[in-house]
C-alpha cells in the first residue's frame, strides 16, 4: 500500500487531524505535522495501539439481542353477544451470547466453587484439629488428677505399714503374702488420721469439680452476653431509636435458645469429664440440669408478654366524619361502630357522615381520646407556604387585566379583534364567543391583558368568573340597541366584584346609532357618565372602522394608574384557571392567568384537585415560553386532570405536598357530594310519595373545554319542569369514546358532542346499537333541540269546546228511558256521541252522556239550533223544566317547554 500523509489518513478515517496526531503520539509514533507520511508498519502499530486501548484485539460484541414482533387476530364475543376481531401483538426477544464467553464464565464459576470447597474443607479440618487438641488436653489433665489420687493412696498405705512394725513384717511377709492377696478386695478399717486424710482428699476433689463447673458456666454466660451485644448492634444499625435494652421479641427468643444450647453443651462436656474420674463413695451428685427458664433468666428476658391494659388511641375529629373513617382511626370494625350508633337511635351506613357531637359520643364509648382538628389545616399550611415564598419579593407595578363584557352580538370580540389585529370572531362558531379568551397585548400605550367573555345567557357563571379575576371591566353596549338583559347582568357582576366600569359605546358608525339613549338606559342601573356628573367613562368606538380605539386604550391606562396596580414579582406563582380542556395529542391543557409571582417551566402546580409538573408553557400565540410573570396568560401542559374553570392555582414546593392537598380536596368533594345526596333523599322522601311519574331526557354530554361544559350543564338543567326533567347521565371534557356510548346504551341516553367528535370504535358502536349521536358547535342549537325533545314527552293539554246548548221546556216519563227532557236547541249543535253537562241556574249539577237523542220518534245523530228534540240522559232522572243541557268535546293540544 502506498504511503499517505497524516492529513489524508485523518480524512479517510473521518476524524480531526489533531485527534489523529494525539493517537499516534500515544502509540509511540513521532509524527507531529499533518504533512508527514505514514508507512504501513506505522499504520499497523497505530492499529494495534487502538485495539489495546479499546479492549483488546478481540473486542467486539459479546452478545446480540434479536427482537421480533408478530401480529395476529383473535375473535372474541362482546357484551351484546356479537363477535369482534381483536389484534394481538406478540413481541419476542432472544439474546445470543458467545460460546467462548459462556465457557469462560462457567470455568470461572467452577474455579470459584472449587476454591470455596477447599476453603470450607480447610476450615473444617482446622476446627477438627482444635477440637482434638482440646479433647487431648482435657484427657491429659484428667489423667494427671487420677495419678495424683493414686500417689496419695500409696502414701497412706506406706504410713499404715510403718505403724505395724518392721520386725513383724519381715517374719510374716512370706507367710502372709497369699492371705494378703486374698484379703485385698476387703477394705481395711481406717484410723482417725487416715479418715481425716480421706475426707480432706474428697473435699479437694469436690472443690476442683465446683471450680470446673463454675468456669464452664462463666464461659457460657460470657458467650451469651457477647451474642446479645452483637444483636443489639445490628438492631441499632437498623433503627437509631432501638438500643441494647430494647430488642425485638424474635431476637430475645434467639438469644435464649442459643444460651440454652451453649449451657447444654457445657453440661455435656462436664459430664464427660466426670465419667472419666474414678467414682468414690460419698461423691457429690451431678450438678442439677438447667431448664430453659433458668437459662432465660440470665438475660432477664422472656419470650412472651401479655398486654397490660387496653390500647387508647387519639382520634382526630373535624366538623364531621364518615363512619368508615371513624372506625379506621379507632382500629375497630365498622360493624361495631354501626351497632353503637344503632344503640343511640341513629340509623347509619358505613359511607354515611355523622356530626362531631355524635362522633364524640362514639369515641368516648370505645374509650379513646378525642383530638379536635381543623378540617382546613392542610389548606392553611399551603397558604402559609405561599405567603412565606412571596414575603421576600417586592411589590412592583403590573399590567391591568381588562375583561370585555356585554350582551351577545354587541361587538365585544370584534372590538378586541381590532385591538389585536387578528380575526378571532371569524373563528368562533356562529359568530359568538363560547370560551373565555385571554390575550396579552403590547400596545403603543402600554401592556394590557384582555379577557373576552361570552354574552349569551347560558354563560352567566363564566361572566362572573371573568369579573372576579379582573381589574377593569369594559362594558360594550351597541349604540343602536341600548341596554339588554346581559348588559344589566354584566353590571351586577362588576359591582359584586368591586371592579370599575368603562362603557364602550360600539357601532357608533351606524346610521341609527344613539349614544344618548345608551347613557339614558345605563343611568337606570346607576351607571352615570362623567358628562352627566357621574364617575363612569363613556367612550364612543367603532370596532369596524377603528374609531375611538386609541381613546379607549387611554381610558384603560388612566384607570389603571388610578388603581395603582401592584403585585409580587418574585416567589412562587399564584393565579386563576381561566379555562381547561383535554387535547388528544397533548393531554390536559390549562389556561392560567398569573396574578402573583413567577411561573417557571418545571414548577409543581396545584390547581383544584389536580396537580402536575409544568412540562411545557405556551403564550396566547402558541409560542414556547420559559417563564410568565404577573398579568400574563399562558397555557400549560402536565396536569393530571382538567381543573374547573375559576379554580385558583399555585406553585407548591414538592410533589408530596401537592399530592397531600389534592387528596384532601378530593376527599372533601366526595364528602360534600355524599352529604348532598343524603339530604336530597331525606328531603324528597315525602314529596315523591304519591307523585306522578316524571319523564326524563337522559343526556351524555362531552365538550371541548371545561367552561362550555359548565355553561351547558346549567342551561340544560334549567330547562327541567315538574313533568319532564333533563338528566345529565355523564359529562366530561374531551372526545367521545366507547365507554361514553356504552353508558348511553345502558341508560337510554342521547350522546351530545359540543365541538368534539367520536372516535371510530364509538361511531361503530352507535351505528350497531342505533344510539343517537349529535354534534353541535353553537349552544343555541343544543338548547333548542333539547327543548323540542322535552316537549314531545309532555302530556298533551286537554281543552274543552262547547258544541251546543239546549233548554229543557218540558219533562216526560218513559217506561224505557225514565225521564225524557223535551228541549229546544238554543245555540250550536247537539251531537249524540258527545259528553254532556246538566246546568241548573248556570251551575253544573251533573256530567254524563246522552242515552237517546230523538226528533219526534226517530233517532237522530245531531240536532241543529232552533229545532226541538227529546233527550234522555243516561242514569239521571232528576231533569227539571228550565235546566240547560250542553254538549261539549275534549281536544288534546300538544304542549311545549
Amino acid at each position: 500500500m502506498a504511503e499517505v500523509t497524516v492529513e489524508q489518513l485523518a480524512d479517510v478515517v473521518g476524524i480531526p487531524v489533531e485527534t489523529l496526531l494525539q493517537q499516534m503520539k500515544d502509540a509511540g509514533l513521532t509524527h507531529k505535522d499533518a504533512a508527514q507520511a505514514v508507512s504501513d508498519n506505522e499504520k499497523e502499530q497505530l492499529l494495534a495501539h487502538l485495539k489495546r486501548s479499546h479492549g483488546g484485539s478481540d473486542a467486539g460484541p459479546k452478545k446480540i439481542t434479536l427482537k421480533r414482533k408478530s401480529v395476529s387476530t383473535l375473535k372474541v364475543s362482546g357484551s351484546q353477544g356479537r363477535s369482534k376481531t381483536v389484534n394481538v401483538e406478540v413481541r419476542k426477544k432472544r439474546t445470543y451470547v458467545k460460546r467462548a464467553d459462556v465457557e469462560a464464565e462457567e470455568a470461572a464459576k467452577a474455579e470459584e466453587a472449587r476454591l470455596a470447597e477447599e476453603a470450607a474443607k480447610a476450615e473444617a479440618a482446622k476446627k477438627a484439629q482444635e477440637a482434638e487438641a482440646t479433647r487431648e488436653a482435657d484427657e491429659a489433665r484428667l489423667e494427671a488428677e487420677r495419678k495424683a489420687l493414686e500417689e496419695a493412696k500409696a502414701e497412706d498405705e506406706a504410713k499404715k505399714a510403718a505403724a505395724g512394725g518392721a520386725a513383724s513384717k519381715k517374719s510374716s511377709a512370706k507367710k502372709s503374702a497369699p492371705e494378703k492377696k486374698e484379703a485385698a478386695p476387703k477394705k481395711p478399717e481406717l484410723s482417725p488420721e487416715e479418715q481425716a486424710a480421706e475426707d480432706a482428699r474428697r473435699a479437694e476433689d469436690a472443690k476442683r469439680r465446683d471450680e470446673a463447673r463454675k468456669k464452664a458456666e462463666e464461659e457460657a454466660r460470657q458467650r451469651t452476653l457477647e451474642e446479645a451485644r452483637r444483636i443489639a448492634q445490628e438492631l441499632e444499625g437498623r433503627s437509631e431509636t432501638k438500643t441494647e435494652e430494647v430488642l425485638l421479641e424474635e431476637e430475645k427468643d434467639a438469644i435464649v435458645k442459643r444460651a440454652f444450647e451453649d449451657s447444654l453443651a457445657a453440661e455435656a462436656r462436664q459430664a464427660k469429664r466426670a465419667r472419666k474420674v474414678p467414682k468414690k463413695k460419698g461423691r457429690d451428685k451431678q450438678p442439677e440440669r438447667k431448664t430453659i427458664s433458668r437459662v432465660a433468666s440470665r438475660v432477664n428476658k422472656h419470650g412472651f408478654q401479655n398486654p397490660t391494659g387496653p390500647v387508647v388511641r387519639e382520634v382526630a375529629l373535624g366538623e364531621s366524619i364518615t363512619v368508615s373513617d371513624l372506625a379506621q382511626q379507632m382500629s375497630v370494625k365498622g360493624a361495631a361502630v354501626v351497632k353503637s350508633l344503632f344503640n343511640l337511635g341513629i340509623m347509619a351506613t358505613m359511607n354515611q357522615t355523622i356530626d362531631r357531637d355524635t362522633a364524640q359520643l362514639i369515641i368516648e364509648e370505645f374509650g379513646h381520646n378525642l383530638k379536635l382538628v381543623s378540617e382546613d389545616a392542610v389548606e392553611d399550611s399551603l397558604v402559609e407556604h405561599l405567603e412565606d415564598s412571596q414575603k421576600e419579593g417586592d411589590l412592583a407595578a403590573r399590567a391591568p387585566v381588562v375583561t370585555i363584557m356585554g350582551h351577545v352580538d354587541h361587538g365585544k370580540t370584534s372590538l378586541l379583534d381590532h385591538i389585536r389585529r387578528t380575526r378571532v370572531a371569524a373563528g368562533e362558531a356562529g359568530g359568538i364567543t363560547q370560551h373565555i379568551g385571554a390575550y396579552h397585548v403590547e400596545t403603543g400605550h402600554g401592556m394590557i391583558t384582555f379577557l373576552d367573555t361570552p354574552g349569551h345567557a347560558a354563560f352567566t357563571q363564566m361572566r362572573a368568573r371573568g369579573a372576579s379575576c379582573t381589574d377593569i371591566v369594559i362594558l360594550v353596549v351597541a349604540a343602536d340597541d341600548g341596554m339588554m338583559p346581559q348588559t344589566a347582568e354584566a353590571i351586577d357582576h362588576a359591582r359584586a366584584a368591586g371592579v370599575p366600569i368603562i362603557v364602550a359605546v360600539n357601532k357608533i358608525d351606524k346610521e341609527d346609532a344613539d349614544p344618548e339613549r345608551v347613557k339614558s338606559d345605563l343611568s337606570q342601573k346607576e351607571v352615570i357618565s362623567e358628562e352627566w356628573g357621574g364617575d363612569t367613562q363613556f367612550v364612543e368606538v367603532s370596532a369596524l372602522t377603528g374609531q375611538g380605539i386609541d381613546a379607549l386604550l387611554d381610558a384603560i391606562l388612566l384607570q389603571a394608574e388610578l388603581l395603582e396596580l401592584k403585585s409580587v414579582a418574585e416567589g412562587a406563582a399564584q393565579g386563576m384557571v381561566i379555562e381547561s380542556r383535554v387535547d388528544k395529542g397533548r393531554g390536559v391543557v390549562a389556561s392560567l392567568l398569573v396574578q402573583n409571582g413567577i411561573l417557571n417551566q418545571g414548577d409543581m402546580v396545584l390547581a383544584g384537585e389536580y396537580y402536575g409538573r409544568v412540562r411545557a408553557m405556551l403564550d396566547e400565540n402558541g409560542k414556547q415560553v420559559d417563564a410568565a410573570g404577573p398579568s400574563i396568560p399562558v397555557e400549560i401542559l402536565g396536569l393530571a386532570g382538567a381543573p374547573d374553570a375559576g379554580e385558583e392555582f399555585q406553585v407548591v414546593p414538592d410533589e408530596r405536598k401537592a399530592r397531600e392537598v389534592a387528596e384532601f380536596r378530593q376527599k372533601k368533594l366526595r364528602h360534600n357530594r355524599l352529604t348532598r345526596q343524603q339530604a336530597a333523599k331525606l328531603e324528597n322522601v315525602f314529596e315523591n310519595m304519591g307523585a306522578g311519574e316524571c319523564a326524563y331526557v337522559n343526556i351524555v354530554l362531552k365538550t371541548d373545554v371545561r367552561g362550555s361544559l359548565e355553561a351547558l350543564q346549567t342551561a340544560l338543567t334549567d330547562l327541567s319542569t315538574d313533568e319532564v326533567k333533563v338528566n345529565i347521565v355523564s359529562s366530561g371534557v374531551g372526545g367521545i369514546n366507547e365507554s361514553d356510548v356504552n353508558l348511553a346504551l345502558t341508560s337510554s341516553a342521547v350522546v351530545i358532542g359540543f365541538n368534539v367528535r367520536a372516535d371510530n370504535s364509538a361511531r361503530k358502536l352507535c351505528q350497531e346499537e342505533d344510539i343517537e349521536l349529535r354534534y353541535y358547535s353553537v349552544i343555541y342549537d343544543i338548547i333548542e333541540d333539547v327543548k323540542n325533545a322535552m316537549s314531545g314527552l309532555l302530556a298533551p293539554e286537554l281543552r274543552e269546546e262547547i258544541m251546543g246548548t239546549a233548554e229543557v221546556r218540558d219533562v216526560f216519563r218513559s217506561s224505557k228511558f225514565g225521564a225524557v227532557a223535551g228541549c229546544k236547541v238554543i245555540e250550536g249543535t247537539l251531537y249524540r256521541n258527545k259528553p254532556i253537562r246538566v246546568l241548573r241556574d248556570d251551575v253544573v249539577i251533573y256530567q254524563g252522556e246522552l242515552e237517546s237523542l230523538r226528533r219526534f220518534k226517530d233517532d237522530v245523530q245531531e240536532v241543529n239550533a232552533g229545532i226541538e228534540c227529546g233527550i234522555a240522559v243516561k242514569s239521571y232522572n232528576d231533569v227539571k223544566e228550565g235546566d240547560k243541557i250542553e254538549v261539549f268535546s275534549v281536544k288534546k293540544v300538544a304542549r311545549s317547554i
